[in-house]
């Protein structure tokens, strides 16, 4: 697809019903974001339990597959509440986000997160309980890809 396609798709997207209700209320964008920063903290919180656990900084008494099984519940529910108030927001400042660096590296970082994290970083975990150098190294790349993702998404707002 070339960039005056993906423009002219962001710009219909932008000029939807729903972006046009968004932009053009005083409250309902802080409202979704707020909403969507919750979501942040519990998909954020429940990532980084199991990557501390993996880096062996806490739960160290507990198995890596139950630290893991236990967070997979919370992950999930924040998950669906950043993606169902993700597509709001960005449907209020979509040509924002075409023009946004930020924004490309977020959906880049985001895709290769959970990727990483659904076909890598669990299954990995999930199958054995013992502690490794590799559970390590699968820790720290977790946080530094989900590190990107948080920063980089809050660096949209000064784009």
């Amino acid at each position: 697809m070339d960039s005056g396609q993906l423009f002219f798709l962001f710009d219909r997207m932008e000029q939807s019903f729903i972006g046009e209700l968004i932009r053009n209320s005083i409250w309902m964008f802080p409202v979704i974001e707020s909403v969507h920063l919750i979501g942040l903290a519990i998909l954020g919180g429940s990532i980084l339990m199991g990557d501390l656990r993996l880096l062996g900084f806490v739960l160290n008494s507990r198995p890596i597959n139950y630290v893991i099984n236990e967070t997979l519940v919370w992950l999930k529910l924040g998950l669906v509440i950043l993606v169902s108030t993700g597509i709001p927001l960005f449907l209020s400042e979509a040509i924002k986000c075409y023009y946004s660096r930020a924004f490309w590296i977020k959906m880049s970082a985001l895709t290769l997160g959970l990727i990483f994290l659904f076909f890598i970083r669990n299954p990995l975990c999930l199958k054995t309980e013992k502690d490794s150098f590799r559970f390590r190294l699968v820790g720290i790349v977790s946080i530094s890809i989900w590190a990107t993702v948080a920063g980089s998404g809050r660096w949209i707002g000064f784009s």
